[in-house]
């Protein structure tokens, strides 16, 4: 095919991403279809000619809405419907690719147990650092989180200190709970599934988180921050934290898993400022 002829373009989302395999149908005045293409994985349009006239262009792809467009043919055979925007249906813009470094001071790592089987107990973690690299295809963004495992709050010390200990979070031994994201799975307008490793108590096991993006935007101090929540479950035997009690009835003390909750706010670029 010659580079110079046929049915070119681009289509984009409204912040620059590539739209992969967005279908592109073309039909005449008539209203009969003519030409149905598909762009490829960087969201180009690249088909073969078609007659000289003029053409309605619909381009559609699933999460957008629809765009449409009158497209004239030259004698040619060439025609160029330029870059085509399309808006996300049912969701917030994606944030920009790059990195993005997480804001301790705006974001929060907590996690939530059941005691007794009845109520639950909420901790937090005071001090982590991570960032969030998202790239173009949007799947293949990456993070990484380091949390300090003696950081751990829970609003009692006598409790705090044995979460520290080799019952639970071993501190003294392993000061450092770390988490590789290595990829996004979309499951909804906004909702994603980040799939990684966590290391805890010096073990490594898959985790994935049910992530939700919450949008971008400018903050006051001339930055751009991108916001998320995210839920994991953490079966404490994965991590052989295995401490336990049980009280009358045969109710544990401690229940088998953990629940983990991340507010995080991350900021457009490489530092904090």
């Amino acid at each position: 095919m010659d580079a110079n002829r046929g049915l070119r373009g681009t289509v984009r989302t409204k912040d620059g991403w590539a739209v992969r395999h967005a279908i592109v149908t073309v039909m005449n005045l008539a209203g009969d279809q003519v030409a149905r293409e598909q762009t490829g994985e960087d969201g180009v349009l690249a088909a073969g000619p078609l007659p000289a006239g003029t053409y309605t262009v619909i381009v559609t792809a699933m999460g957008f809405h629809p765009a449409a467009a009158t497209m004239i043919v030259s004698g040619a055979g060439t025609a160029d419907i330029g870059k085509v925007v399309l808006g996300r249906a049912g969701g917030a813009e994606l944030p920009p690719p790059g990195i993005w470094t997480i804001d301790p001071a705006h974001s929060n790592i907590g996690a939530v147990a059941q005691h007794i089987g009845l109520s639950s107990v909420r901790g937090r973690f005071a001090a982590f650092e991570g960032r969030v690299e998202i790239t173009e295809p949007v799947e293949n963004s990456r993070v990484t989180a380091r949390i300090e495992a003696a950081s751990i709050e829970t609003g009692n010390k006598m409790r705090d200190d044995h979460l520290r200990s080799a019952d639970f979070l071993n501190a003294d031994v392993h000061p450092a709970l770390t988490y590789e994201g290595h990829g996004l799975t979309s499951i909804g307008p906004d909702r994603w599934t980040v799939h990684g490793h966590l290391t805890l108590n010096g073990i490594t096991q898959p985790v994935d988180l049910d992530m939700t993006y919450l949008g971008t935007g400018p903050d006051p101090w001339g930055g751009t921050r991108a916001a998320f929540r995210a839920t994991a479950e953490l079966p404490r035997k994965d991590f052989a934290i295995r401490f336990n009690q049980i009280v009358e009835a045969g109710i544990s003390l401690v229940g088998e898993s953990l629940k983990v909750e991340l507010e995080i706010q991350a900021l457009h670029g490489e530092a904090l400022p």
